[in-house]
């Protein structure tokens, strides 16, 4: 790693800025890489607490907790009693941890698994475990059991950190000749099972920070190349691979988000993501770096956690973004006809003029190279629109962003593309969303939007340092700016590796340490991703076109009576789909019109849902005639983490969705 200049030890900053540069011998323009460093983001450097000297994570804490100690870094307002840690006291409780892991006979490098959802201790137990010197492999407690327990066999962990009492019984009984050394309790619970644990030695969170407090924790030096952690996918499709992250893919998150949003002790953070989710992993390792206070919530308490706790920043998945819309939507729906329709025309005329601001600023994905006329109309729209929109501003959403706290500074999505209804209404009601991508065996951000280069649709410009190349899905080859094919990466976040799994890792990362993500999508001439959808979700017609479902999703949700849909049509004529309604938006509609709606296959909703994705689907742009859905099923059950039919980052396992419902998509085309 390059020396930097000041300093004269190795340094992020130097070889993010080297590998920015045009003089860079990999650098072939936009093609694979952003340009040269926007100087916002070089102020956002100059900002955010320096780390560029340090190998680890855990060495984040002492420096963190040197320069905000007293500040309060984690605070849970759910808990009994509620859950407070400053940052000198995270610091202190992180090394007390890991003491009493070195007590109990841990060795660098050996792995535990840590399973739980996000809450202060499972901090303190994460940058415990690697403290200490070994290797964590994370996942929620509410996970299937057959995936929990195979991620503790193929970790080949020594020993299990578990969430509580509960989990642990969940697994107990298939545990036992696992040859555990220890199993640890994150609660205060009596650490009592009458399950044979095959020997392992059982404690609560208490009892082992009384062992650390009597044990001097003993420093292990930690490498940038070391393993960090074992974070497995997903598991949209069968069991999931256990992607192994370095110290330094870890630090690179800290680096490239510094570059992007400058953060303070000031700001508070609403978590709600699970902190196994790549994502939410690394943002509040961010975030926690430069002394925010995180706030830890849940979908029971979001709304009113916004309120209560007026937060600055949230990282969750466009399945949240969408609840809030409904649930503003519904709020909608329950006024007087009259108001509804001076509502609608607000948020249809501040539409035009957010339109028209967006052409104004090169930043409408439909017409990126606007010309000096098409502008000049757009300004001139703009001004007339204004005071409409001030006024709309003032009655309807300056009310949404006090329901969300009236402090959001930005709400960072990732986890899936943003639908272009979505992006449209907070842009109108002032919410700045910055989008990004990127996957667990990257990190997981590659890229994302800026706020002074906020491209609503795409996907983000890349971080710096990190390269974005576009094949030919067939012939591996480069293709042109604006041609869609594969996504392939490289950059200081790119995995080492799937665990145990050399075929996978040979299969993901080519010799030049290309990564193949597996999606589609194209570049902007600015360096914009745009993602399309998976290159396995790609259904293929017939007729041979080729239809990505995300975006005629997205495109369909924007009905209100459309909660959730899949399409499906592989090797058919043409695309159907498997909808669940919104069935409180449905009642209201059907109550309107007299209608009894007890029968989901009833002419009268056959015929509103036929009208619905007719006009959702020819509205969206870049519309072909082989996107429209022409036969569909209403489905009486949700996709939910519960049944298995959605991940725990609220994506659609489409394999298992097609496989419940097997019987109903054969009768669609039969």
């Amino acid at each position: 790693m390059p020396e930097c200049e000041k300093c004269g030890y190795p340094c992020y900053q130097t070889l993010l800025l080297k590998l920015s540069s045009p003089r860079n011998p990999f650098y072939r323009g936009q093609t694979i890489m952003t340009a040269a460093l926007h100087e916002q983001e070089k102020n956002n450097w100059a900002k955010a607490i320096d780390y560029n000297n340090i190998a680890a994570i855990p060495e984040v804490w002492p420096v963190v907790a040197a320069q905000h100690g007293d500040h309060l870094a984690l605070y849970d307002p759910h808990t009994n009693p509620e859950t407070k840690y400053t940052y000198r006291q995270l610091a202190d409780a992180i090394n007390q941890f890991a003491a009493g892991l070195q007590a109990l006979g841990v060795q660098p490098e050996e792995k535990i698994a840590l399973f739980s959802e996000n809450r202060p201790r499972w901090m303190v137990a994460d940058q415990g475990i690697m403290t200490a010197g070994a290797i964590d492999a994370v996942r929620g407690a509410n996970s299937d059991k057959a995936e929990l327990l195979f991620i503790l066999n193929n970790s080949d962990s020594i020993g299990l950190v578990v969430q509580d009492i509960t989990v642990l019984n969940k697994l107990a009984g298939d545990i036992s000749g696992q040859g555990l050394r220890f199993i640890i309790l994150l609660t205060d619970e009596a650490a009592e099972l009458d399950t044979d644990l095959g020997g392992a030695k059982l404690m609560n969170f208490s009892e082992l920070m009384a062992l650390g407090a009597e044990n001097t924790l003993t420093p292990v030096k930690l490498q940038r190349d070391r393993t960090a952690t074992l974070m497995y996918t997903s598991g949209t499709s069968g069991m999931p691979k256990g992607v192994m992250l370095s110290q330094a893919n870890l630090l690179s998150q800290i680096y490239g988000a510094s570059s992007v949003v400058n953060v303070g002790p000031t700001k508070k953070v609403l978590s709600i993501l699970p902190i196994w989710h790549c994502y939410e992993r690394s943002f509040e390792y961010f975030t926690l770096s430069q002394g925010c206070t995180q706030i830890y919530t849940d979908i029971r308490n979001v709304k009113k956690d916004f309120k209560n706790h007026s937060p600055q920043y949230m990282v969750a998945v466009p399945r949240l973004w969408e609840s809030i819309y409904e649930g503003v939507q519904k709020n909608f729906r329950d006024q007087p006809e009259s108001k509804q329709k001076l509502v609608k025309f607000f948020l249809d005329k501040s539409l035009e003029y957010i339109q028209a601001k967006r052409t104004l600023a090169g930043l409408d994905l439909d017409n990126m190279s606007a010309t000096g006329g098409q502008k000049l109309m757009a300004r001139l729209r703009s001004l007339y629109l204004w005071p409409i929109h001030q006024v709309g501003d003032r009655i309807v959403y300056s009310k949404v962003r006090e329901a969300m706290g009236g402090q959001v500074d930005y709400l960072v999505s990732g986890g899936g593309s943003i639908a272009d209804y979505l992006e449209d209404f907070y842009e109108i009601v002032g919410i700045e969303i910055l989008g990004g991508y990127g996957l667990t065996e990257t990190a997981p951000i590659t890229h994302v939007r800026r706020p002074w280069h906020n491209l609503r649709g795409a996907d983000g410009q890349a971080v710096p340092g990190t390269e974005t190349l576009i094949v030919d899905l067939a012939t591996r080859q480069p293709v042109p700016i604006g041609t869609p094919g594969l996504v392939l990466v490289r950059g200081p976040q790119v995995m080492q590796g799937y665990y145990k799994n050399p075929e996978a890792t040979t299969k993901a990362i080519d010799p030049e340490g290309w990564f193949d993500t597996g999606d589609l999508g194209q570049l902007t001439d600015m360096g914009d991703l745009i993602i399309t959808g998976r290159a396995k979700d790609t259904i293929v017609l017939t007729n041979g076109e080729n239809i990505e479902p995300t975006p005629v999703e997205n495109a369909c949700l924007r009905s209100p009576y459309v909660d959730q849909i899949m399409l499906v049509g592989q090797d058919q004529k043409s695309i159907g789909a498997l909808i669940v309604p919104n069935t409180e938006a449905l009642e209201q509609w059907a109550a309107s019109k007299g209608i009894d709606i007890s029968d989901l296959n009833s002419k009268p909703v056959q015929d509103l849902f036929k009208k619905e994705l007719k006009r959702e689907v020819a509205n969206r742009p870049g519309y072909r005639p082989d996107e429209r859905v022409s036969t569909f099923v209403l489905l009486d059950e949700p996709f939910t983490i519960e049944n298995g039919l959605l991940t725990q980052t609220m994506k659609v396992k489409r394999p298992k969705v097609s496989d419940r419902y097997g019987d109903a998509i054969a009768a669609l085309f039969a």
